[in-house]
């Protein structure tokens, strides 16, 4: 319907003499169609009002002032042609936020072929974006993104206008049609990668935050200290430790030089990554730097030295994590505690355990019990175990399956079958059901303590396992109870429960005798 109007205009002007250059004039403006609403709507795409094409003294007037009135109530009569002096008017207008007038203003300069300065274009991008006139913005945007004028900062503006007015997904749709243009994406700086990242770290998208950075490497542009650091922070926020690790090293091979938060990402990386030395190697540079990680890091680093056996390693980052005045927390307690469990010094968790209760009290996490109870299991401390169950119960901890299999082992190993039958009637009271590996620790127990028939009723009361059958057979078999295990065995296939070899392998030695 505008281009209709656009040719009906020039019809009529071609009627009356008009010459070419002035039709040319409302053909070719890029806004002719656009800018023929009414201004005050801020809203090129609005219905056109009609307008009057000439005046009763049309036979009097020159092509120009035909023109002119052709356009007087969309377009502004431009004595000035210089484009400084017009672009600071620009400025001016756009800075007092005076929309109705950059528009009218703006479009002037497009109708005659000027371009307003880069400066005065981005400050009338702001206009029109702090006013919320995004779609008027985008469309200047696009009549201006060809023109070498269009510096980077437009396309800041624009992307932040965009994702204001209609969130991220638009803003991103918008950033990878730049980046991807071969002509425009030269454009594009740090600063509009660094935003994009920005906008990535918000939305916890870090298949989005690849892309941008693909893009940015793609684009040859190295990004500054902040651009990896929000690289390594979103890949390690989302557990994707090998990607904050491949940033990092790209850091350091362009020769950026990380900050403390950095650092510290990197550290949760590669402890996370199970690759403590290098861990350690970025620890160290920041001790020497003289900075201070965090509580999280140094929890990290030290469970991922505990997890590899770095004992004396782990206590050293612990006595450094103290020297800096930072408070151990229940996770910390934890990474020593596994990480003398590892090293087999299941005595010194113990002890260890216990300093923790008179320094910490009852702030302790479940986590922390159950690290102490796998050391009481080792050792077969069953009185020590049977304490700290208890204390689990007394505080009103939601104490677990795995809890009660670990007392029950300790229990095993301290070879107290009874005690461990009264945990197992405990457990089952508290409405716990135990797993396979409860109820073979609890068969095993009860067969070196020569419990034989309490084997029969557990065996009764929970539903066939292959795993159970098999162990109560083997144990009856190096017990020297043939006549129990013939019977377990013969039982278990009847259930048509699966026998292992070693199972197969005993019984051949009993049945002939049977």
């Amino acid at each position: 319907m505008a281009g209709s109007f656009t040719t009906s205009i020039v019809f009529h002007l071609s009627a009356f003499g008009l010459s070419e250059f002035y039709q040319n004039r409302l053909l070719n403006s890029r806004f002719s169609q656009t800018f023929s609403s009414d201004i005050s709507s801020n809203t090129w795409r609005a219905s056109p009002k009609p307008v009057p094409l000439v005046k009763a003294s049309i036979a009097y007037r020159s092509e120009e002032e035909v023109v002119d009135d052709v356009i007087e109530n969309r377009l502004q009569f431009l004595e000035e042609t210089d484009e400084k002096n017009l672009s600071w008017r620009l400025l001016k207008l756009s800075r007092a936020d005076k929309v109705r007038s950059a528009l009218e203003l703006y479009a002037s300069m497009d109708f005659m072929g000027l371009r307003p300065e880069s400066h005065a274009f981005n400050a009338f991008l702001s206009c029109l974006l702090r006013n919320e006139e995004v779609d008027d913005a985008l469309q200047v945007f696009e009549s201006m993104k060809s023109d070498d004028r269009m510096s980077a900062h437009s396309y800041n503006l624009i992307l932040q206008g965009v994702v204001k007015a209609r969130g991220f997904e638009a803003a991103f749709e918008k950033f990878e049609e730049l980046v991807t243009d071969e002509v425009h994406k030269k454009k594009v700086d740090y600063v509009l990668f660094n935003m994009m990242l920005t906008l990535c770290r918000e939305n916890k998208d870090w298949s989005k935050t690849e892309f941008v950075w693909r893009m940015m490497k793609d684009n040859s542009c190295v990004g500054n200290t902040v651009t990896y650091r929000l690289l390594v922070n979103i890949f390690v926020m989302s557990s994707q430790y090998g990607l904050a690790i491949e940033a990092y090293l790209d850091m350091v091979q362009h020769g950026v030089e990380p900050d403390a938060r950095t650092m510290e990402g990197v550290i949760i990386a590669f402890a996370k990554d199970g690759r403590w030395d290098f861990a350690l190697s970025v620890f160290r540079g920041m001790m020497k730097r003289k900075e201070n990680p965090n509580v999280i890091t140094f929890n990290a680093l030290i469970h991922s030295l505990g997890n590899n056996g770095q004992v004396n390693l782990a206590f050293k980052v612990y006595d450094c994590m103290k020297s800096l005045g930072h408070v151990p927390t229940s996770y910390t307690w934890n990474a020593l505690l596994v990480a003398l469990c590892r090293a087999e010094r299941y005595g010194d968790a113990l002890q260890l355990f216990e300093k923790v209760q008179q320094e910490a009290g009852t702030a302790l996490g479940l986590h922390l019990y159950n690290t102490a109870l796998t050391a009481c299991k080792q050792l077969g401390a069953w009185k020590r175990a049977l304490q700290i169950l208890w204390q689990m119960e007394n505080l009103g901890l939601p104490v677990p399956v795995t809890s009660y299999c670990r007392v029950i082992g300790a229990c095993e190993v301290g070879n107290q079958p009874k005690v461990a039958l009264q945990v197992y009637q405990h457990m089952v009271h508290q409405k716990k059901t135990p797993d396979t590996l409860t109820l073979l620790s609890l068969i095993r127990s009860c067969i070196w303590g020569s419990l034989y028939d309490e084997v029969h009723e557990i065996l009764k009361l929970v539903p066939p396992n292959a795993h159970l059958y098999n162990a109560a057979v083997q144990g009856f078999c190096l017990r020297e109870k043939t006549e129990s295990a013939t019977k377990l065995y013969q039982e278990m296939r009847e259930l048509g429960l699966s026998s292992d070899h070693k199972t197969r392998a005993m019984m051949l030695q009993f049945l002939p005798r049977s």
